[in-house]
């Protein structure tokens, strides 16, 4: 069957459209099944008089890096946010959501970012103990770097170099042979004397063979 030069390129055309689409749905799902999240929060009450407090908020990213972020906690007392700075913190009863703001938005894997505010409380001021950052539960876990085990290395008392000292002779006797081999003297150098003990019992022995 003819077709004409123009309807093989429309239909050329309609199927390379339909495989780029293809690909870059299946590129977007690829994305969103890898990415792994993580986070750690510690909330700090900076001061506290009565009827209001400061408080300090700081996240760590320990997921996939991300861009633009919300931070989701409920008081446990009832508290309210009356003014916060480096981010836009919203509330709904004693719900609370903090969004970053234009120059904090982006947060690499382990990097932090941080924001306070100004509220009141009445009765208690409880700090809260649940986040959530951009809908996942901040407990901690995420990409933590691990550390490098330790060896320790074994203690041996016959290693060359150690504390322990090379045992002595007793006054008129040899040292015992050592077993290891002698190190090099430079030429010229004499032998040492062996080291002699010097005890209490060894001068108590001298002192009566000289009275006899």
């Amino acid at each position: 069957m003819f077709r004409s030069p123009r309807t093989a390129r429309l239909r050329v055309g309609l199927v390379a459209a339909t495989a780029a689409t293809l690909v870059t749905g299946t590129a977007v799902m690829a994305t969103n099944a890898q990415a792994a999240a993580g986070c750690r929060v510690t909330y700090t009450t900076a001061s506290q008089w009565p009827g209001g407090f400061t408080a300090n908020v700081d996240v760590t990213n320990l997921g996939d890096p991300i861009n633009g972020w919300n931070l989701r906690w409920t008081f446990p007392s009832g508290q309210r946010v009356t003014q916060a700075w480096s981010a836009t913190v919203t509330s709904s009863g004693a719900d609370v959501t903090a969004t970053n703001v234009g120059y904090n938005g982006a947060v690499a894997t382990n990097g932090s970012v941080s924001f306070g505010f100004n509220g009141s409380w009445s009765g208690a001021n409880t700090a809260p103990t649940a986040f959530s950052l951009n809908g996942v539960a901040c407990t901690g876990g995420g990409v933590v770097p691990p550390t490098p085990p330790v060896q320790a290395t074994p203690f041996s008392e016959n290693a060359v170099g150690g504390t322990t000292p090379p045992p002595c002779s007793p006054a008129g006797t040899s040292a015992t042979p050592s077993t290891r081999s002698a190190p090099t003297r430079p030429p010229g150098a004499t032998r040492g004397s062996p080291r002699r003990c010097s005890t209490t019992s060894g001068r108590r022995a001298s002192t009566a063979s000289a009275s006899r």
